[in-house]
């Protein structure tokens, strides 16, 4: 008699295969009020922001700002912010930090997210800041594709907080139009949920079209692995179009198929890709170092320059008798090891702290001298400099 074929047990796809549940997900709603509409032009004059997980506020981050010029009398009237309040603000260099360092690995929330984003990537750039590049969604742009006109005869604030019975009515006030449009997010999610969209990367795709440019090559992230490294996307000749790096390679490249990615330039190499190379690596600190390397080695069209080896950090191990460890922005050719590139400094700083907590190198500047002794380091007498 013959045997039965081998039972065929469907495997259950990971949470990194299905996506990053809504529910999982921490969101900073935020809001801005500004000194006008033009980004370029006008200034911040205060940030409110409420962070949200699992349909729970967590967090909440307010702030005037203190702005270089006076406030327009016309805006002052609209928002009730006067320059005597803002007078004992802090200024942007030290609200604009504590915002980024509040909403830190998070995605973004805005209505009207051009106008928030807008201002805070101009703030960013005026204080050479990098922006950290956040997912960021709009409600208002959600609103126009979940509500019927009958619903929302329009898509503002206040209208819609209206409809979601919200607790907190817009004032132009930064903190109480954010937890107003908390309530928008969360009204407009359930109304998703209904729509079978439960991820974060369904929510972006539902949120903006798809190209069909982009559904086409969907296919190049099916049998990319789910572990940290580096991406290399090539064209028909094997060129290298785009490097970059990820804790998730399937996840990451995926996104660049769905409506997440907005980019104009990533559209024009998704055009051009035929196939996408993985290097998977242990950790993510080591990818963030194999993608400098290979930037550096294929110099792709599609990179920015700001990712370029030659704005990267090293860690140099100095020559002398007693050797420390120096963060360096350039590689002599002075007989020294480096190692690196690290992509950001922190990243940098802390491969120095793991090889000072495994090894006793120096980490005083004292000068020190092999003919005459002196005393030791504080750290020397704790077994932490060499």
């Amino acid at each position: 008699m013959p045997s039965a074929p081998p039972l065929q047990i469907p495997i259950q796809a990971t949470f990194d295969e299905l996506g990053t549940p809504l529910r999982d997900t921490t969101f900073v709603v935020v809001d801005l009020e500004t000194t006008g509409s033009s980004a370029q032009a006008c200034e911040i004059t205060e940030i409110g922001a409420v962070k949200v997980r699992g349909g729970e506020v967590v967090g909440e981050f307010q702030t005037l700002v203190r702005p270089s010029s006076p406030i327009p009398p016309f805006i002052a009237v609209l928002t009730g912010i006067t320059d005597a309040m803002v007078a004992g603000a802090p200024r942007l260099d030290q609200a604009l930090p504590a915002f980024l360092e509040f909403a830190r690995d998070t995605v973004l929330v805005a209505h009207n997210a051009p106008f928030d984003l807008g201002f805070l990537k101009a703030g960013c750039e005026r204080l050479a800041l990098d922006w950290p590049g956040h997912d960021s969604l709009d409600t208002a742009r959600l609103a126009r594709r979940v509500l019927t006109r009958d619903e929302a005869p329009n898509c503002k604030l206040a209208t819609l907080a209206r409809l979601f019975r919200s607790a907190t009515t817009p004032n132009h006030r930064a903190l109480e139009d954010a937890r107003a449009t908390v309530d928008v997010l969360h009204g407009l999610i359930a109304r998703l949920g209904g729509l079978g969209v439960h991820s974060l990367e369904e929510l972006r795709t539902f949120s903006a079209q798809v190209s069909p440019q982009q559904r086409r090559k969907r296919h190049l992230a099916d049998a990319l692995p789910v572990a940290p490294g580096v991406y290399l996307f090539r064209d028909g000749q094997g060129r290298v179009l785009y490097v970059g790096k990820s804790t998730n390679l399937r996840g990451r490249v995926r996104q660049y198929f769905t409506a997440s990615e907005m980019r104009t330039r990533m559209a024009e190499m998704v055009g051009m890709a035929e196939r996408v190379d993985p290097v998977v690596c242990s950790t993510g600190l080591e990818a963030e170092v194999r993608e400098l390397r290979m930037i550096a080695e294929h110099n792709p069209r599609y990179n920015k320059r700001s990712r370029r080896p030659d704005k990267a950090t090293w860690i140099k191990l100095t020559i002398e008798p007693f050797p420390r460890l120096s963060l360096v922005r350039k590689v002599l050719d002075d007989g020294a090891v480096y190692l690196g590139p690290f992509g950001r400094a922190a990243s940098a700083e802390l491969a120095v702290a793991a090889v000072h907590e495994a090894i006793p190198l120096r980490q005083c500047t004292k000068r020190l001298s092999i003919r005459t002794p002196s005393s030791a380091c504080v750290l020397a007498e704790m077994g932490r400099c060499g």
